[in-house]
């Protein structure tokens, strides 16, 4: 049993972020932008608050230090987002290279103020977060076990931006026009509804929990950051299509993949699978060719918003 509690909290470990991240660049395509720049923004979100610890190492600590670092990650995230906006609503640029060029230029930014402010590029920084038993609930048998020992604090926030992203999207007039805009945006403008608007918050929210996806996903596996997210931005862009840009199937979609990764980081920790004596290379490939083969058997039923990638010119029907 102890081998299930071991590999479920490895999985969210690698499922969270996934969830997160793509249900940032699903509120940016549902306003009718592409956003494939996750990988940088989360490399920028994880830059600025993994600095922002190793800065405060001796003065915080703990879920606060924590807590400050989440606001960080998200507000680097959505103005780092804000420059795709920019090209990509205002002067009409194509997402594809406005989104690749700032994939190109998160890391290389993240080396140049890491090596100017400490001399290396990799960050250290040191773990106070996890919680070992949460009060009350991890005594709660097997969902205990499951949930609430050996966890993070960013696991629950997960979760809760689950529920929140699923009640704005489907239960508030944000969330409807939101899905207007990146369905038939000339319709919604006729109706009203300012669609330049709308795509600025979908890709600056898109920009905040793709920021927050980049600390949530470099705190629990390891402590430090060596400027790069181990393509887990463009893992979230698969999972968001598996998903078929709907808050439930994403999260479904981020625990397939969630545990592919756990399998591939943790299987020396898996007995029957450290006896097979299969090289570790392969099952580090696991979760590239589990995307290559899930898009291969799902990319055809897919029914991503008519609008999205399509620059919204208003003086055009």
């Amino acid at each position: 049993m102890s081998v299930v509690y071991f590999i479920f909290q490895q999985t969210m470990f690698f499922a969270i972020p996934l969830l997160i991240v793509a249900l940032g660049g699903m509120f940016s395509e549902r306003s009718g932008v592409v956003n494939i720049a996750l990988e940088g923004i989360m490399t920028m979100g994880a830059f600025t608050s993994i600095l922002f610890l190793n800065l405060t190492a001796d003065s915080l600590s703990g879920q606060g230090q924590l807590l400050i670092a989440i606001v960080i990650a998200m507000g680097t995230g959505a103005l780092f987002s804000a420059l795709h906006a920019y090209a990509a609503i205002n002067m009409k640029a194509d997402q594809t290279i406005s989104g690749t060029a700032l994939n190109m230029f998160a890391p290389a930014f993240a080396i140049f103020i890491a090596r100017i402010i400490q001399g290396v590029q990799q960050i250290q920084f040191a773990n106070t977060f996890r919680i070992d038993s949460v009060p009350v609930l991890g005594a709660i048998p097997f969902i205990g076990d499951l949930f609430f020992k050996n966890t993070y604090l960013t696991t629950f926030i997960g979760l809760a931006i689950l529920v929140i992203a699923s009640i704005v999207l489907y239960k508030t007039k944000f969330g409807l026009r939101l899905r207007a805009c990146g369905e038939h945006p000339h319709a919604a403008d006729a109706a009203g509804i300012n669609v330049y608007r709308m795509q600025y918050a979908g890709v600056l929210i898109s920009g905040a929990l793709a920021g927050l996806g980049g600390l949530v996903f470099v705190v629990p596996t390891s402590t430090n950051f060596n400027a790069t997210v181990s393509g887990y931005g463009f893992l979230a862009l698969a999972v968001l299509i598996f998903g078929q840009w709907k808050p439930v199937k994403i999260m479904g979609a981020s625990l397939f993949f969630g545990l592919t990764k756990a399998i591939a980081a943790s299987y020396s920790g898996i007995p029957f699978l450290s006896n097979l004596g299969v090289p570790s290379y392969l099952f580090k490939m696991i979760p590239y060719i589990a995307t290559l083969v899930v898009l291969i058997f799902t990319s055809k039923n897919s029914m991503a918003p008519r609008a999205s990638g399509v620059p919204y010119d208003k003086g055009q029907r």
